[in-house]
């Protein structure tokens, strides 16, 4: 059991959700992305049985750009990348309530992750692998939805395999965030008014843990 409170739990859920976005949108935008903050998302997708939220991503550290990200989106910012992992972060949060009434694709990827987990122990040297792994449970799966996730950035970058493919993972991984905080009781209704709050909780984990960029 965690010892965070409700809130805590669910604005570190939520802070996965724009984790994942924000590194949607730099690999779709300059084909880089942070390794050790894609590592934690990843390893998210082969935590089956959590014994809390923040353990879901490794470390609290894990999910510390996504804590940056959230209480920049939730804030009166209006910059370009904060309104595009906003806009990737509540299309992420739509899609999961799609796959949510999906039982039968919720089951192909829980098998599939199954299948795939022992991979994870050795991720961190072959991500490119399991990312191209977990993409392609993505197309399988939620790609066929009919709410689709439409990422915008540089042709060069979203035309390369190996971005395409991390792009996919990560969208994975933020509908597992997404899941993982309706199960702590999110909701968009809850989220707009609380949304102050959530960024004040946000911002002071983000601190607590040392904010990166």
């Amino acid at each position: 059991m965690s010892d965070r409170s409700l809130m805590e739990q669910r604005t570190l859920a939520l802070a996965g959700v724009a984790q994942a976005a924000r590194i949607v949108d730099l690999a779709a935008k300059t084909g880089s992305w942070p390794l050790p903050f894609v590592e934690a998302s990843i390893h998210s997708l082969f935590s089956f049985d959590p014994g809390g939220v923040e353990t879901v991503f490794g470390t609290p550290q894990g999910i510390r750009l996504g804590l940056e990200q959230l209480s920049a989106c939730l804030g009166l910012s209006q910059e370009e990348a904060t309104a595009d992992t906003l806009r990737y972060t509540l299309a992420i949060l739509q899609l999961e309530r799609r796959f949510a009434a999906r039982d039968d694709l919720q089951a192909i990827v829980h098998s599939r992750l199954k299948h795939t987990a022992y991979k994870a122990e050795n991720f961190s040297s072959d991500i490119n692998g399991l990312s191209a792994n977990i993409s392609a449970i993505y197309q399988d799966t939620l790609s066929t939805l009919p709410y689709r996730i439409k990422v915008t950035g540089s042709a060069q970058h979203l035309n390369n395999p190996q971005v395409a493919d991390l792009v996919r993972a990560l969208l994975m991984c933020g509908v597992r965030a997404a899941f993982l905080w309706r199960q702590v009781g999110g909701t968009r209704f809850k989220l707009m008014l609380s949304r102050g709050r959530v960024r004040e909780h946000a911002a002071r984990m983000a601190r607590e843990l040392g904010v990166t960029h």
